[in-house]
């Protein structure tokens, strides 16, 4: 870790896409991400993939943080890599995905640029360690 990255916070967005109207997760680890130091910005609820890259890209973050129960990670998330690939962001940005996601997804999801897919259960220490650990310097 970089003396700069040092004194300053890890900047996240929780991303909620899509039609999916189920926050409860997001909102827990929006909070605990908060808890741990990190610079948090929730997207709320609803957002097509353009609304998240547009967030992510003007808000500078070091970590998007997908959440996504609907079933549409195959469509909503390529479509959010793309994005950020599109402005020259997706390369310093550390992409986790936390929802439901089959196991039979998870390789491409992975192949296309997430970092790591966070399924039900997934701790919050793993989760936050995973993040510090992997967060791009700047």
């Amino acid at each position: 870790m970089s003396a700069e990255q040092a004194q300053r916070p890890i900047r996240c967005l929780v991303a909620k896409v899509g039609l999916d109207g189920h926050d409860r997760g997001a909102h827990v680890i929006a909070r605990a991400f908060r808890d741990a130091g990190f610079e948090v910005v929730y997207s709320g609820l609803h957002r097509s993939p353009d609304e998240v890259v547009q967030a992510a890209v003007q808000e500078d973050v070091d970590v998007l943080g997908i959440s996504i129960l609907s079933g549409a990670h195959n469509t909503l998330v390529p479509k959010i890599l793309e994005g950020l690939d599109g402005y020259g962001a997706l390369s310093d940005t550390l992409v986790i995905v936390g929802g439901i996601v089959p196991d039979k997804d998870k390789q491409g999801l992975r192949d296309q640029g997430v970092s790591a897919i966070f399924g039900p259960g997934a701790s919050m220490e793993e989760t936050i360690a995973f993040v510090r650990e992997n967060a791009p310097e700047r």
